[in-house]
């Protein structure tokens, strides 16, 4: 494949999350990369947060590792003991399996980006940290439960 070009590789916006969280991720967009490269190991996202903006809802992976760079501006990292505040060339590093729920929030006047690359299991399963949902994907298909494995109905 070689040499991507970033300005060709479609904006994705939105969430995959039920209501009322994918609301919550207004301002956040991202650029798959490692998809537009045909790559089927691991992922490699540009996330772009405008001010105010979410990455996601703080989570945690079964069976995935995380490894993420800010790449531009500033955004501060939320972990399940606190919040670290993270500028261009900082990276994080969420091994797979550690119940440690994390996301990242662009509390700044500017554009934030950062590179998230991640391993890409058969099977997945993340916790979100601060609500009752967690979400379980086998073969491509997501399906949200609550924590319990319940089918999700929306908020309890």
């Amino acid at each position: 494949m070689g040499i991507i070009d970033p300005a060709k590789v479609p904006l994705k916006t939105g969430s995959i999350y039920p209501a009322p969280y994918g609301a919550m991720m207004a301002g956040r967009s991202s650029l798959r990369l490692g998809d537009a490269g045909r790559l089927t190991q691991f992922g490699a996202n540009l996330i772009i947060l405008q001010p105010g903006a979410l990455s996601s809802l703080r989570h945690w992976h079964q069976n995935e590792d995380e490894f993420v760079m800010v790449t531009v501006g500033e955004c501060v990292l939320v972990q399940d003991g606190g919040e670290t505040v993270m500028r261009a060339g900082d990276c994080a590093a969420f091994p797979a399996g550690v119940a440690d729920g994390h996301h990242f929030i662009n509390r700044s006047n500017a554009e934030a980006r950062f590179l998230v690359v991640g391993s890409r299991a058969p099977s997945e399963v993340a916790t979100y940290s601060d609500i009752d949902m967690k979400i379980e994907i086998e073969g491509g298909k997501a399906r949200f439960t609550y924590k319990d494995g319940t089918p999700w109905e929306g908020p309890r």
